[in-house]
């Protein structure tokens, strides 16, 4: 679509030409300057990108599948658009938003996809809400191993600000979530990091605190105890220390992750903390997993 307006598009099924290479394929779908159209229910298979939003205020992307692409949903310089129960399944990436704000991404899914669930990327004054995140691995070589540097991510967050993320399950993933770049000022509570082998990597120079009104999020590795058994635990959550921030700094210090210096100095960090790096803190953690959550939207006519 290019320039279009109140367009609709619906239940087609779109396959790319897999014999070419994926950076010399088309879009699935691609919108150009284009305002006010709802792209809801297509298949895409096969493309470069799923589906491709350039610079294309107030549309809706709704119950899209998108498979066995580059991005599955691909954002640029677009705002106020809504992004409704669509499903990303074994691409390079599930959503990419990028350098757009006033978006609402809603009850989507992404699974199985290589690189992350849900990257923003300059993104601002968004909502993140009610969305499904499992099994975002990484790239494998062709033997199966990860490669390195490619862990899968959840949830990217890269330079973002003043965006709210509640009600969203990661999961199964290498990382839940990724924070860095100057990405401050979002609002994180009500979501769900399960069984994530790293539940948070944070990056930046300022501590953040992610809960809000009392609520903080459920973390499927916290050890904390709830006294008063209202719900929430009595003691923080911090999903990192001194020496997390040490080896993302320096990676080739991980060749002595279980040397007996690390350990003894993860041992004494926690013990004695002395040296505490700027981090993440819930102070309200949840003890139990919140029922699945989404905000009532539904696609404009």
């Amino acid at each position: 679509l290019d320039g279009a307006a109140n367009v609709r598009v619906a239940h087609n099924v779109i396959r790319g030409m897999r014999s070419l290479r994926v950076a010399d394929r088309g879009d699935g779908i691609h919108l150009w300057n284009d305002t006010g159209c709802t792209i809801e229910g297509n298949d895409v298979a096969g493309s470069r990108d799923g589906i491709y939003v350039y610079v294309s205020p107030y549309n809706t992307i709704a119950r899209n599948v998108v498979h066995e692409v580059r991005y599955g949903i691909h954002y640029m310089y677009s705002q106020h658009n809504l992004l409704l129960d669509n499903v990303s399944r074994g691409n390079l990436a599930g959503y990419a938003l990028m350098s757009s704000d006033h978006l609402k991404v809603i009850g989507n899914t992404a699974e199985d996809d290589d690189s992350y669930g849900f990257l923003l990327n300059y993104i601002s004054h968004s909502e993140i809400a009610g969305n499904q995140i499992r099994r975002i691995n990484g790239q494998r070589d062709t033997q199966g191993g990860l490669i390195d540097g490619t862990e899968g991510k959840g949830l990217f967050v890269y330079l973002s600000q003043f965006n709210t993320i509640h009600g969203n399950l990661a999961a199964d993933s290498q990382i839940g979530i990724h924070v860095t770049a100057g990405s401050e000022n979002n609002r994180l509570w009500g979501n769900r990091f399960v069984d994530n082998r790293i539940q948070v990597k944070y990056v930046q120079s300022l501590a953040q605190e992610w809960s809000a009104n009392g609520r903080g999020n459920f973390w499927s590795d916290y050890l904390g105890w709830d006294l008063d058994a209202d719900g929430v635990g009595d003691v923080p959550f911090r999903p990192n220390d001194g020496v997390d921030v040490l080896l993302w700094k320096y990676p080739s210090a991980r060749n002595l992750m279980s040397s007996p210096a690390v350990l003894l100095l993860r041992y004494v960090q926690r013990a004695f903390p002395v040296f505490t790096p700027p981090s993440v803190q819930d102070s309200h953690p949840l003890m139990q997993a919140p029922a699945s959550f989404r905000p009532d939207h539904e696609p404009r006519d």
